[in-house]
């Protein structure tokens, strides 16, 4: 496993179909519970109909005015993951060219691989704190680039970009691949630690970026699997409506009945959520100043690298790990090496967090 920098999205099915004690693989924040958010008497009264191909329309305003756009600019989807969807399947194909930053999350590869879009690969450092290496993003565009596709902060490594780096980007598209699309998914930007202020979205830099985000990791709702896409790109929009029309046609009513209560919860939602991540990164930090492992302090999310010494072997490192109960995602789900792996460090109640922290240090240092 030493060497794998292939994806093996297939593993990743193992974070909701193979549960363990300790889950340190997981990446979304605490988990809310369906009391948090509606009186069984709203829930009883709810119809059951078909949605709209948009989303609910108080949905969309409440996710326009955090993000600096308008209700039109909104689509809901299934998960952020449909968002992603949608956008390939309506600008690549076989023949076309995508443009991808790793380590990422899986889909953003194999989306646009099983549409026939050839991925150039820019890979990321661990060394280099995970910062976009704008030169070499620069260099590997071509007029037939139809997406770029980033996330800020980033899955697995909870690093955000600036403003400044995305805008440079974004000059570098429109002169080299001046038909493409950036993509930048946003579902960590709203969690944050402690009273840090949320940054804000990057939605209206530019008419050619298409932001995505969900309920599923800073607010912990990824039960609801609502998410959604932004857009100032009128003509876009319209082939992405119809594009979800044809997969999905409309989310689940009750989904987005749900999705708004937490919106309109959103902070306190996010606070509270806040405070324990600012905890439980404290205790990681503390943590890996008493064992042989590098950390790549994240900017948000409930997620962040870690990295083994040079020395270990990660074949009995994870079989290690596994017999104690405990799980990291490894580093290949997401075209790393499995030296690095993904920790999350906002699921587990804090009890659970602090045993599992001692499970995976005696899994680095080979006790049992």
């Amino acid at each position: 496993m030493d060497t794998v920098t292939t994806f093996q999205s297939s593993g990743m099915t193992a974070l909701i179909d193979r549960p363990v004690r300790y889950d340190l693989a997981e990446s979304t924040s605490p988990p809310l519970r369906l009391g948090d958010l509606a009186d069984p008497a709203e829930l009883t009264e709810l119809t059951l109909g078909y949605g709209t191909t948009h989303g609910d329309a108080e949905l969309r305003e409440l996710i326009a005015a955090s993000s600096g756009v308008a209700a039109a600019q909104v689509l809901v989807t299934v998960g952020a993951i449909e968002a992603m969807f949608l956008l390939a399947q309506a600008i690549c194909g076989p023949g076309d060219r995508v443009l991808l930053a790793t380590p990422c999350f899986p889909p953003t590869r194999t989306v646009p691989e099983g549409l026939g879009a050839q991925v150039d690969v820019v890979p990321l450092s661990f060394d280099d704190g995970y910062r976009l290496p704008l030169s070499r993003i620069a260099d590997a565009l071509t007029p037939r680039t139809r997406l770029v596709s980033l996330a800020s902060p980033q899955n697995p490594a909870g690093v955000r970009f600036t403003d400044d780096e995305l805008r440079a980007v974004l000059a570098e598209v429109a002169d080299r691949a001046p038909t493409a699309v950036v993509l930048v998914d946003e579902t960590y930007r709203e969690s944050t630690y402690g009273d840090d202020p949320v940054p804000r979205s990057v939605a209206g830099l530019s008419s050619r970026l298409v932001t995505t985000s969900s309920l599923s990791k800073a607010h912990g709702a990824p039960g609801l699997r609502i998410g959604w896409l932004t857009t100032t790109d009128a003509g876009l929009y319209e082939r992405l409506r119809q594009a979800k029309f044809h997969t999905t046609i409309a989310c689940p009513t009750a989904e987005e009945f749900l999705a708004a209560q937490v919106l309109r919860r959103r902070t306190d939602i996010l606070a509270t959520r806040a405070r324990r991540l600012a905890e439980a990164l404290t205790e990681l930090l503390d943590w890996t100043r008493t064992v042989p492992v590098e950390i790549v302090r994240p900017d948000g999310g409930a997620l962040c690298c870690l990295r083994l010494p040079a020395d270990r072997g990660t074949d009995a490192f994870y079989a290690r790990l596994a017999r104690n109960g405990t799980r990291v995602a490894p580093g290949s789900w997401f075209g790393e090496q499995d030296r690095v792996f993904r920790l999350g460090f906002g699921h587990l109640p804090v009890e659970d967090f602090t045993t599992a922290l001692d499970r995976l240090g005696d899994a680095i240092t080979g006790g049992n």
